[in-house]
């Protein structure tokens, strides 16, 4: 019997990450890294990701507004031009609006729908071209969230919440249009997880005892508590899934 590790493994795959300059994003870049794939680090700050490229094997920096069609543009291209296929594709960049919907400036509300959502069907559609050309397909994991499920108030998120919503029925009707090509597309639910974008409340007395008391597990989760939901959507381990988001949030959702 042949070692059923091994079909964890990313040896010669290629991997795109977005949101690669912090958090899960670099977390996600440094494990497909350890287990054999090439990674292109994608963000807007550029000295983080030359920072991880530098310090971290086979990955290369590429500085990408996801806002920006022609830097979605550039990413996909640049990682075809260098390497001549992308096998995976994490959309993880993505930003939150902590105020109360009645008061939101519908521009920010649109920011982030952007940035959350929008961005994440473009950068799908510009790899899935290229996937849908190769002989082994590929894999697409969109980084949702539990509040893409369930409402995140009191902790005001409205846009957040919409666009991860929108995110979780986006990567089902991927999934279920691509799977001709040999393209898996799947999703993570991440509950609260200690990264950038949750600091400030994490820290906070208040903040982090709402978490605690609604998490089952009683706390947030580290960030690398996700890689082995990540390796499996992004590995031949997980060749018969599809359409599926998986929650990684401490039983949250199950409540």
């Amino acid at each position: 019997m042949s070692d059923p590790l091994q079909s964890f493994r990313l040896d010669g795959k290629v991997a795109i990450i977005t949101g690669a300059s912090s958090g899960i994003g670099e977390q996600t870049a440094k494990l497909f890294s350890s287990v054999g794939a090439t990674v292109v680090a994608a963000a807007r700050r550029a000295d983080r990701l030359e920072k991880l490229s530098a310090e971290t094997t086979n990955v290369v920096a590429c500085a990408c507004d996801v806002t920006s069609d022609a830097d979605c543009e550039n990413l996909v291209q640049t990682t075809l031009e260098q390497f001549g296929r992308i096998d995976v594709l994490v959309n993880n960049a993505g930003i939150s609006d902590p105020i109360a919907a009645i008061d939101e400036d519908l521009e920010e509300f649109r920011r982030v729908i952007q940035v959350d959502l929008i961005s994440c069907f473009y950068l799908a559609q510009l790899s899935a071209k290229i996937m849908k050309e190769q002989d082994s397909g590929g894999s697409i994991i969109n980084v949702a969230s539990i509040h893409g499920f369930v409402g995140s108030a009191p902790n005001n998120q409205p846009g957040y919440s919409a666009a991860k919503g929108g995110l979780v029925n986006l990567t089902r009707e991927l999934a279920l249009e691509w799977a001709r090509f040999g393209i898996r597309v799947n999703a993570l639910a991440p509950g609260y997880v200690a990264t950038e974008l949750t600091d400030e409340m994490i820290a906070g007395d208040s903040g982090r005892k709402w978490i605690e008391r609604n998490t089952p597990l009683r706390r947030p989760a580290a960030v690398h508590e996700l890689n082995g939901a990540m390796l499996l959507l992004a590995s031949d381990a997980g060749s018969y899934i599809t359409g599926e988001t998986i929650a990684v949030d401490g039983g949250w959702l199950a409540r």
